[in-house]
């Protein structure tokens, strides 16, 4: 009979995939519905990252650098940037004005710190497209130095994958550092933003 082979085969399979089953349910509790409850209002409430992001509101003056070929001088322009938080300090948004390759440019952008991820995200959108970029990673121990990381398709197929270096340097001072790389080319920095807090 067919049987007792189809029966030693089940109990090896289950003798391997048993351990696995025991690991992922060690980091499963279960919760009742008033715990669930307690668990979220203390996910939801602001903690230190948000308290960082609430110093950085305000108005701002910026310096742009934008590198359009490698190795060649950047495009320098000036700008504004109007920053508050909303939803009871959980979020930092921003509004920005200055100028692109040569062009006016507006943008705004959301950031944010998921409790529950433990990641920090941010939302960015601009006129020069009509698409969301969204990018997220992790901060330095002190929290000022944020590295994020995103990518966005290309015209005409493919995609350009994205990393920002965000320091805060103190409630006055940051800088905003992009690099990017076509598909599987070599990264390159292609946008310096300084912000400086209006006096």
């Amino acid at each position: 009979m067919q049987l007792r082979p189809l029966a030693t085969t089940t109990l090896c399979i289950m003798l391997t995939v048993a351990p696995v089953f025991a690991k992922e349910k060690k980091y499963e509790k279960t919760m009742d519905s008033q715990e669930m409850m307690e668990v979220w209002k203390k996910l939801a409430q602001p903690g230190e990252p948000h308290k960082l992001f609430a110093t950085l509101a305000g108005s701002w003056t910026t310096q742009t650098k934008e590198w359009r070929e490698p190795g060649q001088p950047p495009m320098e322009s000036i700008g504004t940037a109007e920053s508050k938080m909303l939803l009871g300090g959980r979020f930092l948004h921003q509004d920005y004005n200055g100028q692109m390759m040569g062009q006016p440019f507006t943008g705004v952008s959301i950031d944010a710190y998921d409790n529950i991820r433990k990641k920090y995200v941010t939302v960015w959108m601009d006129t020069r497209g009509t698409g969301v970029l969204i990018m997220e990673g992790t901060a330095s121990q002190d929290g000022k130095t944020i590295t994020l990381r995103g990518s966005h398709p290309k015209p005409g197929g493919g995609q350009m994958t994205h990393r920002a270096v965000w320091k805060i340097v103190d409630n006055d001072n940051q800088i905003v550092e992009m690099y990017g790389a076509h598909e599987k080319q070599k990264e390159t920095k292609f946008l310096e933003i300084i912000y400086t807090r209006k006096q």
